[in-house]
């Protein structure tokens, strides 16, 4: 079985570099093998090319690690721009050992292409943070750069992951700005945007939408999470909106790109230590695409790509059976009234690559509705994926738990619930990894490891709801857990 969550065989997938060119998404992305005896030390970046998000064809490594004598021993992230027919990566260059050495342990680092398959290193555009008391910024953190044309200024920005040598130590994060002319010389201005919010910026990101530039950028010191804020200028300020966050605790450092008609944001959804519940979040794992629509106010929402969607195509039987509480069945829609207590129906088994969806829709004071997965025949244990309209928000809880957690530790996702509102959710659960959407405004990456079992149900936790069209798809065997892509008319290179 294949991930339809694209990880490379026998290690792991790090942040991802988005390009589009020619019908094809390119992805480039860090690979790290977590296995330093066999594999050595060092990430570089590999690239795997698609259409659909689901259909993957490899290309290999692009851009080669260095020693430890070399500033790249980790090529860490960067990005890819076209400019008089060539192309160019900035990427971050990496070696934890130069610090004991008086080195800077990080440097914006540049390569070339012809081609985008055969990349040259430029080791004599190498760059670093200014040096000196008279600087800004601190020499160690000078990383991710994102390199676009400013048509007004007509010159090349470079957006960095820096900090402010000044400052409470925990809030010295910036975007730092440096500008070119040629690809080759960089000026060091002014911080792009210090708020003097975070730690640090990762991954920073701009785009335009209509009439709002969105900046993009994922934290670590309040929590592990993409952000994003927006402007109509790029001077700011920039206004953060009521959720400004893509995804949850199991979705970092995604960088956005368009195929001139939809955007897409690509993250990763981690793995844990130990494949366990309770392990210790690692960085790296699987690629995760979500579509990014802009809603009449600017603020941005995201949903499935159609053609995630509509790869799992095959029905599967539902035989729904009511194991507590009152319910009842009337052509396919399923309702439940427990005012005071727990109400739930098993509707099945699951195999590990499916999708669940149909819409929601729950009376007033209802604490609690939504999914059970992983469940054992007889309700002792599972997950649940939860809506808490009195909380306005989406979780993903684990019974049995300890009492002292509501619910799994970072699984949660704010979204405005308002009683008898239809709320479209789906489901993807592939192995250990589990996608949820709802309401065509949110989404939620989990890990579920722990749990075994292979059924799945509906419940409601003191309330009412109604569960209208619930169906579970899975994938043609013909297509072994990725995408045919013949079926889309589509043909990768």
């Amino acid at each position: 079985m294949k991930n339809v969550f694209y990880k490379p065989a026998g290690a792991f997938a790090g942040d991802f570099i988005p390009f589009y060119k020619d019908g094809l998404f390119r992805l480039f992305y860090l690979l790290d093998w977590r296995d330093k005896d066999n594999h050595g030390e060092g990430t570089p970046w590999y690239q795997i090319t698609t259409r659909d998000f689901v259909g993957f064809a490899e290309h290999g490594e692009m851009v080669p690690r260095g020693t430890e004598k070399d500033q790249d021993l980790y090529v860490f992230t960067g990005s890819l721009l076209e400019a008089q027919r060539i192309y160019h990566i900035f990427y971050t260059g990496h070696n934890p050992y130069f610090p004991k050495q008086g080195k800077p342990q990080q440097a914006v680092m540049h390569a070339v292409s012809n081609d985008l398959l055969r990349w040259k290193k430029v080791p004599e555009d190498t760059f670093f943070a200014p040096s000196g008391s008279d600087s800004l910024y601190e020499p160690h953190d000078w990383r991710d750069p994102f390199v676009f044309y400013n048509d007004q200024a007509q010159e090349y920005w470079m957006l960095l992951a820096a900090r402010l040598k000044t400052g409470s130590s925990r809030r010295r994060g910036c975007i730092a700005l440096c500008t070119s002319r040629d690809l080759k010389s960089w000026s060091v201005r002014d911080p792009f945007w210090a708020p003097g919010l975070y730690y640090m910026h990762e991954c920073p990101d701009l785009f335009k939408m209509g009439d709002w530039w969105y900046l993009v950028y994922s934290t670590f010191s309040e929590r592990y999470v993409t952000h994003y804020r927006m402007s109509k200028n790029l001077k700011g300020p920039w206004k953060a909106p009521e959720n400004d966050t893509f995804d949850g605790r199991a979705f970092y450092a995604a960088k956005t790109w368009s195929d001139g008609k939809k955007r897409y944001a690509f993250g990763w959804n981690p793995t844990r230590e130990e494949e366990s519940d309770r392990g210790t979040w690692q960085w790296g794992g699987n690629l995760v695409v979500h579509e990014i629509v802009q809603e009449i106010d600017g603020y941005l929402v995201v949903q499935v790509p159609g053609t995630v969607d509509i790869l799992f195509s095959i029905p599967m039987e539902m035989d729904v059976i009511p194991r507590k509480g009152a319910w009842k069945v009337n052509d396919g829609v399923l309702t439940a009234e427990a005012p005071d207590s727990f109400a739930y129906a098993l509707a099945g088994k699951l195999p590990a690559q499916c999708k669940i969806s149909g819409t929601i829709t729950f009376g007033p004071n209802t604490r609690g509705c939504g999914i059970m997965v992983n469940a054992d025949k007889d309700g002792e244990s599972s997950y649940y994926i939860r809506i808490e309209p009195g909380r306005d928000r989406l979780v993903l809880d684990v019974w049995p738990r300890k009492g002292d957690l509501p619910f799994m530790v970072e699984l949660e996702r704010p979204i405005k619930l308002i009683p008898d509102k239809s709320y479209d959710i789906t489901i993807f659960l592939d192995g250990s990894i589990c996608v949820v959407y709802l309401g065509r405004k949110i989404a939620m990456n989990a890990r579920l490891y722990d749990l075994k079992e292979d059924g799945w149900g509906l419940f409601v936790n003191e309330g009412s709801a109604k569960f209208d069209g619930f169906s579970v798809m899975t994938i043609s065997p013909s297509t072994d857990g990725v995408s045919n892509i013949s079926r889309f008319g589509l043909e990768l290179i």
